[in-house]
């Protein structure tokens, strides 16, 4: 038996197929969200986990850890991580660049994965009451934007649990495969809208007899309600100092307060058009009083909401659609409850968005739906994902060299054959990049390793580089010498370190610069062919001797000058003009070699 995870960053859940059916189970108590925060007891007692972790949040809030899906998987130094640590009311250790990001609880460190695997062990705890016998297998949600890092830390999360996790799975896939489970005979290409606590994936979907194929997809990590939440407690901590300005507004307890006021007003507001936040104590004996209107909380979750249109258009560039190609928009997610958040949707897609699936349960379903496929009791459904950017290496000159391009269909792999640069080179190094920009420093590496051969003269070693991404989104590199079999086979589960606002960021900085890139790697390209051209000249011209008129030297000559004078420039017309005059300048010269190359060879056979 193999279970389904939405492993969220507000709540989660659990499920499994039964007679057919994706079915989500309940805890002890009833409840099938369980909200996904941890409690770590200042005695050193085994930690509260779900609903009673979340009523410890409003007392002792710097010992209860929530939202740390926005951690899981991510390093020191991010921008993205230093703001989410800076807006926790528990200690994040951050300090050092570079280094895994962990919470401290007096004086011991925990990491994310090992927090996110207490919520996981709840949930396996409460399948295995429900089901009355153990289970160890699961597939895990992930946003379909976590990068290879955070997807790998979520698969340790699963294994600290006890599960083998047996599938990684994104997001709005999970909620596309809910959505079209009873749809298995109709064509349709689908856009999933998945706006939860802490991430918003968009995801484009084409379902056609039973195959799920992603055709592109988008989205931004450090992106969610959790964002319009932390803009709202702010306006209430406005409110608080106006009625109180002698009170101390750094307690973490009235700033966890507010920030639960914040969320619940928000709920509220989805059906209401205002309501009053009422927090008994919050100043002494004093009680903070406010009303709060829909279109106050619209106005301030604006520029929020608004970060959502970006991804939902670069999906839809990618997959080279308009909105009016697909079928329909689903919503997906809690926030997409919001009347601001539907409006949004079904603006930028130009049709009224299907709210069919249940927000908070749709994604867990799918991932049910995903592990009935796995272990056979769904029959008759492939699902095909995509790999979110682009992967590829370092060539010579700093070039990134693409094996794989983003929104390829996954699991794929793909190779080339490489060569030395260099005389009696003893290694190559392979340079691992991912992103979207011609320059390798412009993008992000995920690790490097040397394969070794055997000495050889220039451009005579052969080395074979493979690419291949499993059904997990997680990439695998092998490098072999093609002439003595040896090779290397690199992993690279945990080397991203790159936050989902700069790999934005970085798709965003790929079309505005697209012109000054392709530039720049042609004037590269235009000085490698140049460099390799000078002494291949040189020995020409030692080797033609006296063949050779004192004219066409001396033209020669001024020819390699004007290269060399063009090399020193940042001119592609004038290199390009260079290059093409002394190529035209030395015919005569390559005339001599051939025809006595060729008188070389005919008198080795004897024909001369």
């Amino acid at each position: 038996m193999i279970v389904g995870i939405d492993l969220g960053t507000t709540n989660s859940l659990i499920g499994v197929m039964e007679a057919g059916f994706p079915v989500l189970l309940a805890d002890a108590e009833g409840r099938r969200l369980t909200p996904s925060v941890v409690y770590f007891p200042a005695d050193g007692s085994a930690p509260l986990v779900g609903a009673p972790a979340a009523r410890m949040r409003l007392l002792e809030p710097a010992r209860t850890v929530h939202s740390v899906k926005r951690f899981i998987g991510a390093r020191s130094g991010e921008d993205s991580t230093t703001t989410d640590a800076a807006r926790v009311p528990y200690e994040v250790d951050d300090a050092t660049p570079g280094a895994p990001v962990s919470m401290r609880m007096d004086g011991r460190i925990h990491t994310p994965e090992e927090i996110s695997s207490h919520i996981l062990a709840k949930l396996k705890t409460d399948a295995e009451r429900a089901l009355g016998q153990m289970i160890s297998r699961a597939v895990i949600t992930v946003p379909a934007y976590f990068n290879e890092a955070q997807r790998a830390a979520t698969r340790r999360a699963g294994e600290l649990a006890g599960f083998k996790v047996e599938r990684i799975l994104n997001e709005p896939t999970a909620a596309a495969l809910t959505y079209g489970l009873e749809r298995l005979g109709e064509k349709s290409r689908v856009a999933v809208f998945d706006f939860g606590g802490g991430t918003f994936d968009l995801s484009i979907l084409e379902l056609s007899d039973g195959l799920f194929q992603v055709l592109a997809t988008n989205g931004n990590t450090h992106l969610g309600g959790d964002d319009i939440d932390r803009v709202l407690a702010a306006q209430l901590l406005e409110r608080f100092q106006e009625q109180f300005p002698a009170a101390d507004v750094t307690s973490p307890i009235l700033l966890s307060t507010l920030r639960d006021a914040a969320e619940r007003a928000k709920m509220l507001l989805s059906t209401a058009m205002e309501t009053r936040v009422e927090i008994p104590f919050a100043a002494g004996a004093e009680s903070l009083v406010a009303t709060i209107t829909r279109d106050e909380l619209e106005w301030l979750a604006r520029p929020t909401v608004e970060r959502c249109r970006f991804h939902c258009l670069r999906a839809l560039e990618d997959a080279k659609l308009k909105p009016s190609d697909l079928q329909a928009v689903v919503l997906v997610g809690g926030s997409t409850r919001m009347p601001m958040v539907r409006a949004l949707a079904g603006e930028i897609f130009e049709r009224e968005p299907d709210t069919t699936q249940h927000p908070d349960e749709a994604v867990a379903m799918g991932a049910v739906i995903q592990a009935g496929i796995l272990s056979g009791a769904v029959q008759n459904v492939t699902l095909l994902d995509v790999t979110p950017l682009s992967l590829g290496l370092e060539t010579f000159g700093g070039l990134m060299n693409v094996l794989i391009p983003r929104n390829s269909t996954i699991p794929t792999k793909a190779g080339e054959m490489f060569t030395n640069a260099a005389a009696n080179q003893r290694a190559m190094r392979i340079h691992v990049v991912q992103g979207e920009r011609e320059m390798v420093r412009d993008n992000f590496s995920l690790g490097q390793f040397e394969i070794e051969f055997e000495p050889a003269p220039r451009y005579q070693a052969r080395v074979g580089v493979q690419f291949e991404i499993d059904a997990n989104g997680l990439l695998k590199v092998l490098a072999r010498d093609t002439k003595t079999g040896l090779e290397r086979v690199v992993e690279l589960k945990s080397a991203v370190d790159v936050a989902d606002e700069r790999v934005g960021k970085m798709i965003a900085d790929s079309v505005e610069h697209a012109f000054d890139d392709f530039h720049e790697r042609r004037l590269i390209e235009a000085r490698l062919k140049a460099n390799e051209m000078k002494p291949a000249v040189r020995h020409a011209l030692d080797a033609a001797g006296s063949e050779l008129s004192a004219e066409e030297r001396a033209d020669i000559e001024r020819r390699l000058a004007d290269l060399n004078r063009a090399l020193g420039g940042e001119s592609l017309p004038a290199l390009q003009e260079a290059t093409s005059a002394l190529d035209d300048a030395t015919q005569t010269l390559a005339t001599i070699l051939m025809e006595r190359a060729m008188e070389d060879a005919l008198r080795k056979k004897g024909v001369i």
